[in-house]
């Protein structure tokens, strides 16, 4: 199974937009370091057949499939209705047309809701072949359950993000956890004996709804996995700091990362 990495910024990417000159605001993150540019977070998940699903779809999407050369999804995991999660969903319609069909997306009933309330032309009936508009067929999950995404036989979790609830998911012994400050038990039962955890970690202080990443490695102690790759970074998570400061087999992420994993 390979995992793309499309983006692994905040909400608000990085830079931020301002910034001496309009040319950005980079915080901490050295603007030289092209693993400090940062796009909004989102991964796709593609089996040894081939099959794809991607999880996410923030405002970045067009630009993401087109840096990564990707031209076809099977399916599309929303993990909850933030902005910087959902405003790509626009772009879907020549992912349509590539496959010629409604693509399904799957998402808890807050978050269909949420999503059919602010994008409700997306989910009418599609008018193949020309898809003038995009289509996607709304599918209600809830965690706790296993669900087969896209051929990716899939565990979802629930996570705290203390403004709501969002989904992590595992597939095998990979797992992805964006946008979460606390993990209620039966999730953390759910990530143990992990190969790849990928975990977001805004920043590395304290913050209200985003777990740091001195939280991010206490969950690390616990749980154990082989490899954790920390992404939904923020502009004070400078890539070549973390690199030096963190512990082995803890890592942050840049836009375009791409591995194997089963």
């Amino acid at each position: 199974m390979k995992v793309t990495i499309l983006g692994c910024g905040g909400s608000a990417g990085v830079p931020m937009l301002g910034g001496p000159d309009g040319a950005g605001e980079w915080g901490q993150c050295d603007p030289r370091e092209p693993r400090n540019r940062r796009m909004r977070s989102s991964i796709l998940i593609e089996d040894d057949e081939g099959r794809r699903l991607l999880v996410d779809a923030g405002p970045d999407l067009r630009a993401q499939l087109l840096a990564n050369q990707i031209g076809r999804i099977d399916a599309l995991l929303i993990t909850h209705g933030h902005a910087d999660h959902i405003m790509g969903l626009d772009e879907i319609r020549p992912l349509n047309r590539a496959v010629g069909a409604a693509i399904p997306v799957y998402a808890t009933a807050e978050t269909m809701a949420a999503l059919q309330m602010r994008f409700d032309y997306i989910f009418r009936p599609p008018t193949p072949p020309v898809f003038f508009r995009p289509a996607l067929t709304p599918i209600t999950v809830a965690p706790g359950e296993q669900v087969n995404l896209a051929g990716h036989q899939t565990l979802l979790f629930r996570q705290d993000h203390k403004v709501m609830e969002t989904l992590g998911l595992r597939i095998g012994s990979f797992a992805y956890s964006t946008d979460v400050v606390a993990m209620p038990e039966a999730s953390l039962a759910s990530l143990r004996d992990l190969d790849t955890w990928i975990v977001g970690c805004f920043q590395r202080h304290p913050h209200s709804v985003h777990a740091h990443v001195d939280q991010v490695l206490q969950w690390v102690e616990r749980l154990r996995p082989r490899r954790t790759i920390l992404t939904h970074m923020g502009h004070d998570m400078d890539w070549a700091w973390l690199q030096a400061h963190l512990p082995a087999g803890v890592e942050a992420a840049y836009d375009g990362m791409a591995f194997t994993t089963h």
